[in-house]
Protein backbone atom coordinates (compact mmCIF):
# COMPACT_ATOMS: atom_id res chain seq x y z
CA UNK A 1 0.00 0.00 0.00
CA UNK A 2 1.32 3.47 -0.85
CA UNK A 3 2.05 5.75 2.07
CA UNK A 4 -0.58 8.27 0.90
CA UNK A 5 -3.27 5.66 1.52
CA UNK A 6 -2.20 4.93 5.09
CA UNK A 7 -4.77 5.99 7.69
CA UNK A 8 -1.91 7.69 9.58
CA UNK A 9 1.71 8.48 8.86
CA UNK A 10 3.86 10.47 11.31
CA UNK A 11 7.28 11.62 10.08
CA UNK A 12 9.89 13.06 12.46
CA UNK A 13 7.35 14.63 14.82
CA UNK A 14 9.04 16.86 17.39
CA UNK A 15 7.46 19.10 20.01
CA UNK A 16 8.82 21.06 22.97
CA UNK A 17 7.19 22.73 25.94
CA UNK A 18 9.86 25.25 26.80
CA UNK A 19 12.96 23.26 27.75
CA UNK A 20 11.03 19.98 27.87
CA UNK A 21 11.36 17.83 24.76
CA UNK A 22 7.99 16.08 24.86
CA UNK A 23 8.16 14.28 21.49
CA UNK A 24 11.54 13.58 19.91
CA UNK A 25 11.72 12.82 16.17
CA UNK A 26 8.86 10.32 16.31
CA UNK A 27 7.98 8.24 13.24
CA UNK A 28 4.90 6.03 13.29
CA UNK A 29 2.43 4.45 10.89
CA UNK A 30 -1.07 3.03 11.22
CA UNK A 31 -1.88 0.77 8.32
CA UNK A 32 -5.31 -0.03 6.91
CA UNK A 33 -7.16 -2.62 8.98
CA UNK A 34 -4.82 -2.21 11.94
CA UNK A 35 -5.33 -1.41 15.62
CA UNK A 36 -2.11 0.05 17.01
CA UNK A 37 -1.58 0.35 20.75
CA UNK A 38 0.32 3.48 21.77
CA UNK A 39 1.99 2.80 25.10
CA UNK A 40 4.26 4.71 27.44
CA UNK A 41 4.51 5.89 31.04
CA UNK A 42 3.04 9.19 32.20
CA UNK A 43 4.84 12.05 30.50
CA UNK A 44 6.16 9.90 27.65
CA UNK A 45 4.61 12.12 24.97
CA UNK A 46 1.52 10.10 24.03
CA UNK A 47 -1.09 12.81 24.55
CA UNK A 48 1.10 15.44 22.87
CA UNK A 49 1.46 13.15 19.86
CA UNK A 50 -2.26 12.46 19.62
CA UNK A 51 -3.14 16.15 19.95
CA UNK A 52 -0.65 17.01 17.21
CA UNK A 53 -2.19 14.35 14.97
CA UNK A 54 -5.66 15.73 15.67
CA UNK A 55 -4.54 19.24 14.74
CA UNK A 56 -4.99 20.62 18.26
CA UNK A 57 -1.38 21.75 18.55
CA UNK A 58 1.27 22.61 16.00
CA UNK A 59 4.47 20.56 16.33
CA UNK A 60 7.83 22.28 16.17
CA UNK A 61 8.88 19.94 13.39
CA UNK A 62 7.59 16.97 11.45
CA UNK A 63 4.70 15.97 9.24
CA UNK A 64 1.38 14.24 9.92
CA UNK A 65 -0.60 12.73 7.07
CA UNK A 66 -4.13 11.40 7.59
CA UNK A 67 -5.50 9.15 4.85
CA UNK A 68 -3.46 11.01 2.23
CA UNK A 69 -4.11 14.56 3.53
CA UNK A 70 -1.14 16.37 5.08
CA UNK A 71 -2.26 18.14 8.24
CA UNK A 72 0.06 21.10 7.71
CA UNK A 73 -1.00 21.69 4.10
CA UNK A 74 -4.62 20.54 4.03
CA UNK A 75 -5.80 20.81 7.64
CA UNK A 76 -9.53 20.76 6.89
CA UNK A 77 -9.29 17.62 4.78
CA UNK A 78 -7.01 15.88 7.28
CA UNK A 79 -9.24 16.64 10.26
CA UNK A 80 -12.32 15.49 8.35
CA UNK A 81 -10.65 12.10 7.90
CA UNK A 82 -10.14 11.39 11.59
CA UNK A 83 -12.09 11.04 14.80
CA UNK A 84 -10.48 11.96 18.11
CA UNK A 85 -11.37 10.85 21.63
CA UNK A 86 -9.37 13.05 24.03
CA UNK A 87 -8.26 12.05 27.51
CA UNK A 88 -10.94 14.36 28.93
CA UNK A 89 -14.21 14.53 26.97
CA UNK A 90 -15.17 18.01 25.79
CA UNK A 91 -18.94 18.25 25.43
CA UNK A 92 -21.53 21.01 25.37
CA UNK A 93 -23.25 20.30 28.66
CA UNK A 94 -26.50 22.08 27.85
CA UNK A 95 -27.12 19.66 24.98
CA UNK A 96 -28.43 16.12 25.22
CA UNK A 97 -26.34 13.22 23.88
CA UNK A 98 -28.56 13.07 20.79
CA UNK A 99 -28.35 16.82 20.21
CA UNK A 100 -24.58 16.73 20.58
CA UNK A 101 -24.29 13.96 18.00
CA UNK A 102 -26.55 15.92 15.64
CA UNK A 103 -24.27 18.93 16.11
CA UNK A 104 -21.14 16.88 15.35
CA UNK A 105 -22.79 15.35 12.30
CA UNK A 106 -23.52 18.83 10.94
CA UNK A 107 -19.88 19.85 11.44
CA UNK A 108 -18.77 16.92 9.30
CA UNK A 109 -21.52 17.40 6.69
CA UNK A 110 -23.08 14.01 7.37
CA UNK A 111 -26.54 13.94 5.72
CA UNK A 112 -29.28 14.19 8.38
CA UNK A 113 -30.92 10.83 7.64
CA UNK A 114 -27.56 9.01 7.72
CA UNK A 115 -26.51 10.91 10.83
CA UNK A 116 -29.73 9.96 12.62
CA UNK A 117 -29.27 6.29 11.76
CA UNK A 118 -25.65 6.24 12.87
CA UNK A 119 -26.43 8.15 16.07
CA UNK A 120 -29.19 5.70 16.98
CA UNK A 121 -26.88 2.74 16.30
CA UNK A 122 -24.05 4.15 18.42
CA UNK A 123 -26.31 5.17 21.29
CA UNK A 124 -27.78 1.67 21.27
CA UNK A 125 -24.33 0.01 21.17
CA UNK A 126 -23.28 1.99 24.23
CA UNK A 127 -26.60 1.50 26.05
CA UNK A 128 -27.40 5.23 25.96
CA UNK A 129 -30.82 5.02 24.37
CA UNK A 130 -32.70 5.67 27.60
CA UNK A 131 -30.59 8.75 28.42
CA UNK A 132 -30.33 10.22 24.91
CA UNK A 133 -32.71 13.02 25.91
CA UNK A 134 -31.00 13.94 29.20
CA UNK A 135 -28.74 16.97 29.44
CA UNK A 136 -25.06 16.07 29.30
CA UNK A 137 -24.44 18.03 32.49
CA UNK A 138 -26.47 15.40 34.35
CA UNK A 139 -24.57 12.45 32.85
CA UNK A 140 -21.92 10.45 34.68
CA UNK A 141 -18.25 10.42 33.68
CA UNK A 142 -18.70 7.07 31.98
CA UNK A 143 -21.77 8.19 30.06
CA UNK A 144 -19.96 11.33 28.88
CA UNK A 145 -17.04 9.19 27.75
CA UNK A 146 -19.38 7.00 25.71
CA UNK A 147 -20.89 10.08 24.03
CA UNK A 148 -17.39 11.34 23.22
CA UNK A 149 -16.52 8.00 21.60
CA UNK A 150 -19.78 7.96 19.64
CA UNK A 151 -19.07 11.48 18.37
CA UNK A 152 -15.62 10.44 17.12
CA UNK A 153 -17.09 7.51 15.19
CA UNK A 154 -20.19 9.24 13.86
CA UNK A 155 -18.75 10.40 10.53
CA UNK A 156 -17.06 7.01 10.00
CA UNK A 157 -13.53 8.36 9.39
CA UNK A 158 -10.60 6.35 7.99
CA UNK A 159 -8.68 6.96 11.25
CA UNK A 160 -9.70 7.06 14.91
CA UNK A 161 -7.36 8.35 17.63
CA UNK A 162 -8.23 7.42 21.21
CA UNK A 163 -6.45 8.74 24.31
CA UNK A 164 -7.17 6.50 27.32
CA UNK A 165 -10.70 5.73 26.04
CA UNK A 166 -11.52 3.13 28.70
CA UNK A 167 -11.50 5.67 31.54
CA UNK A 168 -14.83 5.58 33.36
CA UNK A 169 -16.31 2.80 31.24
CA UNK A 170 -18.02 -0.19 32.83
CA UNK A 171 -17.23 -3.72 31.54
CA UNK A 172 -20.19 -3.72 29.14
CA UNK A 173 -19.07 -0.45 27.57
CA UNK A 174 -15.46 -1.65 27.39
CA UNK A 175 -16.63 -4.71 25.48
CA UNK A 176 -18.78 -2.59 23.18
CA UNK A 177 -15.81 -0.34 22.38
CA UNK A 178 -13.49 -3.27 21.72
CA UNK A 179 -16.05 -4.79 19.37
CA UNK A 180 -16.50 -1.51 17.52
CA UNK A 181 -12.76 -1.02 17.08
CA UNK A 182 -12.29 -4.57 15.85
CA UNK A 183 -15.18 -4.11 13.40
CA UNK A 184 -13.57 -0.94 12.07
CA UNK A 185 -10.27 -2.72 11.57
CA UNK A 186 -12.12 -5.50 9.78
CA UNK A 187 -13.41 -2.91 7.32
CA UNK A 188 -9.86 -1.71 6.55
CA UNK A 189 -9.93 1.40 8.75
CA UNK A 190 -7.15 2.46 11.14
CA UNK A 191 -7.10 2.85 14.93
CA UNK A 192 -4.43 4.34 17.20
CA UNK A 193 -5.27 3.87 20.87
CA UNK A 194 -3.30 5.05 23.89
CA UNK A 195 -3.86 3.02 27.04
CA UNK A 196 -2.17 2.17 30.33
CA UNK A 197 -3.98 -1.18 30.40
CA UNK A 198 -1.28 -3.42 28.97
CA UNK A 199 -3.38 -6.59 29.08
CA UNK A 200 -6.00 -4.86 26.94
CA UNK A 201 -3.33 -3.76 24.47
CA UNK A 202 -1.87 -7.25 24.30
CA UNK A 203 -5.26 -8.81 23.49
CA UNK A 204 -6.76 -6.09 21.31
CA UNK A 205 -3.94 -4.58 19.27
CA UNK A 206 -2.38 -5.90 16.09
CA UNK A 207 0.76 -3.89 16.75
CA UNK A 208 2.19 -2.02 19.72
CA UNK A 209 4.36 1.11 19.80
CA UNK A 210 6.13 1.91 23.08
CA UNK A 211 7.55 5.39 23.65
CA UNK A 212 9.59 6.77 26.54
CA UNK A 213 10.82 10.34 27.01
CA UNK A 214 9.32 11.20 23.64
CA UNK A 215 11.27 8.55 21.72
CA UNK A 216 10.03 5.35 20.17
CA UNK A 217 11.53 2.36 22.00
CA UNK A 218 9.67 -0.54 20.36
CA UNK A 219 7.32 -1.17 17.43
CA UNK A 220 5.94 -4.59 16.58
CA UNK A 221 3.25 -7.16 17.13
CA UNK A 222 2.80 -8.32 20.73
CA UNK A 223 4.14 -11.72 19.69
CA UNK A 224 7.27 -10.23 18.11
CA UNK A 225 8.00 -8.10 21.19
CA UNK A 226 7.79 -11.21 23.36
CA UNK A 227 9.90 -13.38 21.06
CA UNK A 228 12.88 -14.90 22.84
CA UNK A 229 11.60 -13.84 26.27
CA UNK A 230 10.52 -17.02 28.02
CA UNK A 231 7.37 -16.58 30.15
CA UNK A 232 7.45 -12.80 29.61
CA UNK A 233 4.37 -10.61 29.28
CA UNK A 234 3.90 -7.30 27.50
CA UNK A 235 4.07 -5.70 30.94
CA UNK A 236 7.57 -7.15 31.44
CA UNK A 237 8.72 -5.77 28.07
CA UNK A 238 7.13 -2.39 28.77
CA UNK A 239 8.80 -2.07 32.18
CA UNK A 240 12.19 -3.05 30.78
CA UNK A 241 11.99 -0.51 27.96
CA UNK A 242 10.73 2.38 30.08
CA UNK A 243 12.89 1.92 33.16
CA UNK A 244 14.37 5.22 34.31
CA UNK A 245 17.98 4.16 34.67
CA UNK A 246 19.63 7.29 33.37
CA UNK A 247 19.98 6.11 29.78
CA UNK A 248 18.71 8.51 27.09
Amino acid sequence: MESAALPLRIDSLTHRYGDLLAVDDLCLEVRAGEIVGFLGPNGAGKTTTLRACAGLLAPDRGRVTVAGAALGEAPREARARLGFVPDEPFLYERLTPLEFLEFVAALYDVPPALAARRADELLERFDLGATAGDLLETCSRGMRQKVSIAAALLHDPPLVLLDEPLTGLDPHAVRALKDLLRERAGRGLGVLVSTHLLEVAERLCDRVVIIHRGRKRADGTPASLLAGRADATLEDVFLALTRDDGTP
